[in-house]
């Protein structure tokens, strides 16, 4: 049975958890995102975050990480996000900070290939840092199985 026909509304996966170095910080920002808060560490003492903090695209990139390893290892194959109609960052995450992931689907449009998912990205201390909502495209259980045994993983 394809093991998109399984995912049930109110269904919760718990991500692995990632943890950000101040070199991790550092090469993001200088590559995507040079604000003074994410290079240097007097501007971003002297900021609202107070302190070197990471840039909420990277959060955002490994929260993405997180979801598309978890549904993967469950044997569902994302295909793309269709849309993000809502994304909020709560909390600055700083260096050494480990970001996991409550990822809860909202809605499920099996036939057309659609999860809404509700996602919760939290720090070591259950502090919420980014809160969103996105739809996923879904591919096929047997495209799930191809990039696994690809990537020599069968995943659950």
């Amino acid at each position: 049975m394809d093991r998109l026909q399984n995912l049930e509304v109110g269904q919760e996966f718990e991500t692995d958890t990632i943890t950000l170095s101040k070199g991790d910080i550092l090469e993001f920002a200088a590559e995507f995102d040079p604000q003074p808060y994410h290079l240097e560490t007097e501007a971003a003492e002297a900021s609202i975050f107070g302190g070197l903090c990471a840039s909420g695209w990277q959060v955002a990139a490994l929260m993405s990480r997180l979801v598309s390893d978890t549904f993967k290892n469950h044997g569902v194959a994302i295909q793309g996000i269709q849309t993000i109609p809502s994304l909020q960052w709560k909390i600055p995450v700083f260096a050494e900070d480990s970001l996991c992931a409550t990822v809860a689907i909202a809605d499920c449009k099996k036939d057309a290939g659609l999860l809404v998912c509700d996602i919760r990205v939290k720090n070591q201390h259950q502090k919420v840092a980014l809160v969103l909502s996105m739809t996923l495209r879904l591919g096929t259980q047997s495209t799930a199985q191809s990039t696994a045994e690809s990537n020599g993983s069968t995943g659950l």
